[in-house]
């Protein structure tokens, strides 16, 4: 006779099975058994990060502003042009009346100026003192220059028995018997000068003379046409 299984013997097989079925893990803490749930970890993701865009800047362009010309003009008469920037510098040149010259540079201690000499490739002083030169253009725009190659020292002497009166410069020079005072001799600067005889009551004009740079002229004849040496 078969035997009908009661609800009580349903129960623990149906929890037999459900035990068997679920995975378990077991550690041993403090002597005793208890079971240990198992954690799922969610799977890694990996996530690029997007890197920020870099933008090079365009390389700004400078345009140099042009160098503006400035130009001295004789307006009024011949300009002599000198070896630098004062009257005792030899004359090189002629910046003829109505004639222009490009400016390059300006001394920093007189108001002289530095060109280009037309139709040349050298260059020469001319003065900015003087009604016949005329600027063109800013002088700010234009270097400063200290020019320190000094003049040689030019004499005019008197070697007459007379005494003799020069211009430019309304100079006055005593006979050679003075020699010892050196009050027959004058320090000139480079140019043209006529020399008198003031002596003589018609104070005549005795000998015109170009001194340059470094040079000493020496007056032997006087107005009456006397020739004497210089002792």
């Amino acid at each position: 006779m078969r035997s009908i299984p009661t609800k009580q013997s349903i129960s623990i097989l149906l929890l037999i099975f459900i035990i068997g079925c679920t995975p378990q893990q077991v550690t041993v803490d403090g002597g005793q058994e208890t079971a240990t749930p198992t954690v799922h970890s969610p799977p890694f993701t990996v996530t690029n990060t997007p890197q920020p865009t870099v933008t090079i800047a365009p390389t700004s362009t400078q345009t140099s502003t042009p160098q503006l010309v400035v130009t001295i003009t004789a307006a009024r008469g011949n300009l002599y042009i000198r070896r630098g920037p004062e009257m005792a510098y030899s004359r090189i040149g002629v910046l003829k009346k109505g004639e222009s010259a490009e400016v390059i540079a300006q001394d920093v201690l007189s108001r002289w100026v530095q060109i280009k000499i037309p139709n040349s490739d050298l260059t020469g002083w001319v003065s900015m003192m003087t009604d016949f030169s005329e600027i063109n253009g800013d002088l700010k725009t234009i270097p400063n220059f200290t020019f320190t190659d000094y003049p040689k020292p030019a004499y005019i002497k008197n070697c007459t028995e007379h005494e003799l009166h020069i211009e430019p410069g309304n100079l006055y020079l005593y006979n050679l018997y003075t020699n010892a005072k050196y009050l027959n001799e004058v320090q000139v600067d480079s140019g043209v000068y006529y020399i008198y005889d003031a002596t003589l009551l018609d104070v005549p004009l005795i000998q015109t003379v170009d001194v340059q740079e470094g040079e000493i002229v020496y007056v032997t004849v006087n107005g009456l046409g006397e020739k004497h040496k210089c002792p």
